[in-house]
């Protein structure tokens, strides 16, 4: 999997991709992650990539020219499944977005700044457009680093262990039931007796039982309404 990234700012991103399970899979060459900086494809002399919105109003909005002089000489080099922008308004991204984006090859994402992108990169230029939440960052970087955090650790021989992806919160439409580890008894705080009964089909049972009314109480609406969901 290779995935570019647009941006304002590419030394925001650098730390983020040269830690941890990121960094291994970079390492290992199941992905690359390259960051381009927007203002490299400006024809302005000062590299400026954002003017003053048509119709006034207060803030910047990024121009259409560098985007798309961007996005048309990464797609000369090679083929990509998905052109994404991350927006506030855009699909909320969900565990399922995820797994979908996991199995493609080639992936654009571009990073808003300002007051956003001017509507004819959304128009003509985005294939799909993703938000982490309802509430505005300063930019699209962050929203982008998470989505491609996610993406990664699904992608086959990233985590060592591929099993513990597959039981992660929301792989099975439920949040992840409660997890413990040595000590026993801590202070007086027990661990349940069952996850050290060494029979597992009552382990299996109780996990799916705590996922279940975990998620009641705090994603009611992933539950079908036989369930208690929304």
């Amino acid at each position: 999997m290779r995935i570019d990234i647009i941006t304002v700012l590419p030394d925001l991103l650098a730390s983020w991709f040269g830690e941890s399970i990121v960094q291994r899979a970079q390492s290992k060459g199941l992905v690359e992650i390259q960051v381009h900086d927007l203002r490299t494809w400006s024809t302005d002399k000062h590299r400026r990539v954002d003017d003053y919105p048509f119709g006034g109003g207060a803030g910047m909005v990024m121009q259409v020219e560098p985007i798309h002089r961007a996005i048309e000489q990464l797609k000369s080099e090679r083929t990509y499944d998905e052109v994404i922008y991350m927006s506030p308004d855009g699909q909320m991204l969900d565990q399922p977005l995820t797994n979908r984006l996991s199995t493609c090859g080639n992936l654009i994402i571009l990073c808003g700044h300002y007051k956003g992108v001017d509507e004819r990169v959304r128009e003509h230029l985005i294939t799909r457009e993703v938000s982490i939440g309802d509430y505005v960052l300063t930019g699209g970087e962050l929203a982008a680093a998470v989505l491609s955090d996610a993406v990664i650790r699904l992608v086959p021989g990233v985590i060592g262990d591929e099993t513990s992806a597959l039981s992660d919160s929301f792989q099975d439409g439920l949040v992840a039931p409660p997890a413990y580890t040595r000590p026993a008894d801590y202070q007086g705080w027990k661990v349940p007796e069952v996850l050290m009964s060494g029979h597992q089909a009552r382990i299996d049972s109780w996990r799916y039982e705590q996922a279940v009314e975990r998620t009641r109480n705090r994603r009611p609406h992933l539950l079908p309404p036989e369930q208690g969901g929304d």
